[in-house]
């Protein structure tokens, strides 16, 4: 009880005591139930001012992902040389419609969808977590979900899992309409892992995974619990109290849970947040098994190291969707396609030297003294680029592909779309 409700006790007691020895009894009686009455009535509407207030947090808890940030429409680019344009300058163009670029056509919807999301929004009064977002996922792969802290990820899992109503727009998850009449038909078919597993501590491994298997109202649940602590290699941790775990074992005891009821969607958010580099291998490891059983994983993550190496396609979401795709075509995308030189010695007159090469589009010299080169095509180019240095005298130390990592990509469109475009 809070201190104010203590105070009003308080009086109310002392008043009824007043009432009874002070008075004479029929009055004594009428003001002991009078204040008695007065009592129940302030304590009631004090709960429910109380409960409005809880509603509202609630609500605003329910949006720990949410931006006030104005979104923009997803555009997709052509994977071809773009002269001498730059990735921030490709970025700006995916996020703003602007500049030479075609939209490449939407990945078609095929029958393996497993999730499909078309114009989906969700907002919390003025606050826009997400907004007209659309993309589909394709059953048995690990799809990334990124973006910035209040990007609306988790917002979007919340109401793909049904655990939040869409504003505007439609779904669909293990086939099966997002309408708020089907909430226990997709309950069924998925299962959650928040960053948090919500274990109860004082509880054996064993024992919480028996208490989460009796709301799916399982009779039986012992071989089920067997096959999850299997899965996720905790069967001599079974009789352990959850207490005494690690965080990496926590985390692997909610994927137990999370695998009870044999999902078709498993949604994880930040499996992997806080965990050592052991522990988060050992995610890693559980999650690239779930797709060799064909379990879809919608995969939220802000480690792009983890998303390169786990995810087929990744979505890259800051309050709207910038792009998705495989990470190797938005790669292709966002870069131009490169060669990196390195040399013992400078080059007396790399730009005679390069201008001459037909392959090369530009080139300029990297903070370590090499040379990047820009080219239409890596395979033709690069024996020619070799050729015209050993004629050209220099001694070659390497001649290597460039390659553009997910982050870099990642970075590029995120900090366009925060600039709005303005480039």
């Amino acid at each position: 009880m809070t201190r104010q409700g203590w105070l009003i006790t308080a009086v109310a007691l002392g008043c009824a005591i007043g009432a009874l020895t002070g008075v004479k009894k029929p009055v004594g009686d009428i003001l002991f139930v009078s204040v008695i009455v007065l009592y129940l009535a302030v304590a009631y509407s004090l709960g429910g001012a109380k409960r409005q207030v809880d509603a509202k947090v609630r609500e605003s808890d329910a949006d720990d992902d949410h931006s006030l940030e104005d979104g923009v429409a997803r555009v997709t680019v052509p994977p071809e040389i773009y002269g001498s344009q730059t990735p921030r300058e490709i970025a700006n163009a995916i996020v703003t419609r602007s500049g030479n670029f075609s939209t490449a056509p939407q990945d078609e919807v095929t029958s393996d969808s497993v999730i499909v999301v078309e114009h989906l929004t969700k907002q919390f009064g003025q606050r826009v977590a997400f907004e007209d977002v659309s993309f589909h996922v394709r059953r048995g792969e690990v799809f990334g979900f990124l973006g910035p802290n209040g990007a609306g990820k988790t917002t979007t899992v919340r109401t793909l899992s049904t655990l939040v109503t869409p504003t505007s727009g439609s779904a669909e998850v293990a086939g099966i309409p997002l309408d708020g009449g089907h909430d226990i038909e997709i309950r069924q078919r998925i299962a959650v892992m928040t960053e948090v597993p919500g274990l109860y501590l004082r509880l054996s491994v064993t024992e919480n995974l028996v208490f989460f298997a009796g709301l799916y109202s399982y009779r039986d649940a012992q071989p089920r619990i067997d096959r999850a602590l299997e899965a996720v290699n905790l069967s001599s941790r079974a009789n352990d109290l959850c207490g005494s775990l690690s965080k990496g074992l926590r985390q692997r005891v909610g994927l137990a849970r999370a695998l009870l009821s044999d999902p078709e969607i498993v949604f994880l958010d930040e499996p992997t947040a806080g965990l050592d580099p052991v522990a988060s291998l050992e995610v890693q490891n559980l999650i690239n098994a779930l797709r060799a059983k064909g379990v879809t994983v919608f995969l939220t993550t802000h480690r792009l190291d983890e998303a390169e190496k786990l995810c087929d396609r990744v979505a890259i979401l800051n309050t709207t969707l910038r792009t998705v795709g495989r990470i190797d075509d938005l790669r292709q995308r966002m870069f131009h396609k490169s060669i990196l030189v390195t040399t013992v010695d400078p080059l007396p007159d790399p730009d005679r030297l390069f201008s001459a090469i037909d392959d090369v589009a530009s080139w300029t010299k990297d903070v370590t003294g090499g040379y990047v080169l820009v080219v239409s095509d890596v395979r033709v180019a690069a024996p020619a680029i070799t050729r015209a240095l050993v004629a050209g005298g220099a001694d070659v130390l390497s001649l290597a592909e460039g390659h553009h990592s997910l982050e870099e990509v990642y970075l590029e469109l995120v900090g366009a779309a925060g600039q709005g475009g303005e480039q």
